[in-house]
Order: structure tokens, then sequence, then C-alpha cells
């Protein structure tokens, strides 16, 4: 079988899992996690970025990235609460899932892009930590369509295109 690029970004070797969800209900406000959330169309609801800009409503972050992070800052590890994400999912890359539908559970969203990483890491993770996010942020998303979500949910990717 001869594979095109189209094919090959189809193909993922097995779903992913919902390890981690977390809340910002304000500015700098610590994180809420709780084991499960209701997403609308605009987003995590009790999120502060709820209804602001679709294509970030939600972001998430690959959980195999944690010990990375956590190497390149001098880390034991990470509390995913430090880097101020949704949404963290293991099993799965991200990163082919930042231009592609795909389901949390029944909840559908769309990757938007990158997720790149701001100033506030260097307060979160120290001297640097801005950096060594770089490349280990994550994704953006828009919700398509909303529903409950709970931490072990299934993530696969919806294998529908979007336009570029």
């Amino acid at each position: 079988m001869k594979w095109t690029m189209k094919a090959l970004m189809r193909q993922y070797p097995r779903a992913g899992r919902l390890e981690w969800i977390g809340l910002r209900p304000a500015r700098r406000a610590p994180l809420t996690t709780p084991e499960t959330v209701t997403v609308d169309a605009h987003g995590l609801v009790g999120d502060r970025y709820a209804g602001r800009s679709g294509e970030r409503a939600v972001t998430l972050i690959q959980a195999e990235h944690l010990p990375v992070v956590a190497s390149l800052t001098g880390h034991d590890r990470v509390d995913p609460a430090l880097l101020r994400r949704n949404l963290v999912v293991s099993g799965i890359n991200l990163y082919a899932l930042r231009k592609a539908r795909f389901r949390i559970g029944d909840v559908l969203l769309e990757g938007t892009g990158v997720c790149d990483p701001c100033s506030f890491m260097e307060r979160s993770l120290g001297t640097g930590g801005y950096n060594a996010m770089r490349g280990h942020g994550g994704i953006t998303a828009r919700v398509l369509m909303g529903g409950e979500i709970a931490i072990g949910a299934p993530v696969n990717a919806a294998l529908e295109e979007v336009e570029a």
C-alpha cells in the first residue's frame, strides 16, 4: 500500500486518555482540579477564559512532556497546575491534533494551534522556565460540541479535516 501524507496524518496508534483537569477561576488564582467538568460552546464552565476567545477556549498539554519540562528546569516533577493549562492528556500526540478534530469522551473539539508559553513560566518554574516550555506548551482548541468530560475519558482523533 502506498501511503500518502494525508493518510499517514490520519493514523493514530491508539486512543489517548484524559489525566487531569484544571480550571482557572481568575487571573493568577489557584487552579481548581475537579474530576469532571462541563464543556459548553464557550469552553470549560468555571474557567476564566470560557466565553472569551473561541480559538483558545480549551488548552491542553501532553502528559509525556511534563517529565521533560521537569528535567529541563531541574525539578523532580512538575505539577500541571503550575503550567495553567486546562487538560492533561496522555497516550496520543497532541501536536498531531493541533489542526484536527478530536473527541474527549463525547465532547468534540477542534485544534486551533500550539499553546506557546508565557512569561509567567519564569515565575512558576524558575529561571529558564519559559524556554523549557517552548515546544512543550501543548495546543489550543475550540469547542464544536459540548458535554461532560471526566478524568479517564478516552481521547480520539475524529478524523475530520480542518481547513487551514
